[in-house]
């Protein structure tokens, strides 16, 4: 993401592991369910130090979903473990079924999500998990921006009375968020301060958070308000903080490291378009069309999410808007 004065933290993928273990040492119902992904969800730790906690299913992704479905009937409050690219397609039948029409209150953790696979290419990469799970009803969607929110939303997730689904990446976020922050599933959280009217809003979710909030700086240095939400929780999603921020901005943009189709942008386009708020509006994600190879920076980069590209971005979206303050 180039230079930042923004400090730099562990992988939310290594914060997920480590506050696991933290809930497992004083709650015996609290049980991993992984698919050969042991290394990969930096759960070995917990596997030696609760063996009788953590059940290993190979890859075998449909049998994880529906082995964390009766162990959840049962009482216990399950982590379902596997990358997102496969628990997402693979054992999407046995989301919708074993889990969510079953008001199962499953734990689904996609790990490696979006392009974190990088040169691996489309058949690792994970760009539809929003769309598909939003189109399920039933199971709440969370994708933590940094370090914070993904403790808050492990430590949220074990009492969470209803199915969700939380997805990490595999990079070493920076830390957003000033001491103090409230975290709360389905509430947005604002990263700038608050103003009576803006020229631009990031809406952004998950990784793309960080850019998008250096992205605002950027403009700032040219006399450019920004309003930047972490929208954490796709579902439920905070109607009342999506609409206050584009009611004041006079153009919006949503990022997301997920296909343009289905994902943010068009929860957030259509919201808006139903509820009368008229606002021009970029959705900045990954098009539809073969994704490049690379690493997730260098995808990031190609398809402008990056600083400098959504600074651009809003800088053109800007040029020809009327003033709608």
């Amino acid at each position: 993401m180039g230079n930042t004065n923004l400090p730099i933290g562990n992988t939310n993928l290594d914060v997920f592991a480590q506050t696991l273990m933290e809930l497992a040492a004083n709650d015996r119902d609290l049980l991993v369910i992984t698919s050969d992904s042991r290394g990969s969800g930096r759960v070995t730790p917990f596997a030696e130090k609760f063996p009788e906690q953590i059940v290993e299913i190979g890859i075998a992704e449909q049998n994880l979903v529906g082995i964390s479905a009766g162990l959840a009937s049962a009482g216990k409050k399950v982590f379902a473990v596997s990358p997102a690219c496969f628990l997402t397609a693979r054992g999407l039948e046995q989301i919708k079924n074993d889990i969510a029409y079953s008001d199962h209150p499953v734990k689904v953790i996609g790990i490696s999500a979006g392009v974190s696979y990088g040169a691996l290419g489309t058949t690792h990469h994970s760009l539809h998990d929003f769309a598909v799970l939003q189109a399920i009803n039933n199971i709440d969607i969370i994708a933590p921006a940094d370090n914070f929110e993904t403790r808050e939303a492990i430590q949220a997730a074990l009492h969470h009375p209803r199915p969700i689904y939380i997805r990490f990446g595999k990079k070493a976020m920076p830390n957003l968020h000033k001491p103090g922050t409230r975290f709360e599933i389905g509430k947005a959280i604002q990263l700038t301060p608050q103003l009576e009217n803006y020229d631009i809003t990031f809406i952004a979710t998950g990784e793309t958070v960080a850019p998008a909030f250096l992205a605002s700086q950027e403009l700032l240095k040219q006399g450019l308000d920004c309003c930047v939400l972490s929208l954490h929780s796709l579902r439920p999603f905070d109607e009342t903080a999506v609409r206050q921020a584009a009611e004041r901005s006079r153009a919006v943009i949503t990022v997301e490291e997920h296909s343009v189709n289905g994902g943010l942008g068009s929860r957030a386009a259509s919201f808006l378009m139903q509820a009368g708020i008229f606002r021009p509006l970029q959705i900045v994600g990954i098009p539809d069309e073969h994704t490049v190879s690379g690493s997730q920076g260098e995808i990031f980069k190609h398809y402008g999410i990056s600083p400098q590209g959504l600074a651009q971005t809003a800088l053109q979206l800007l040029e020809n808007v009327q003033d709608t303050k």
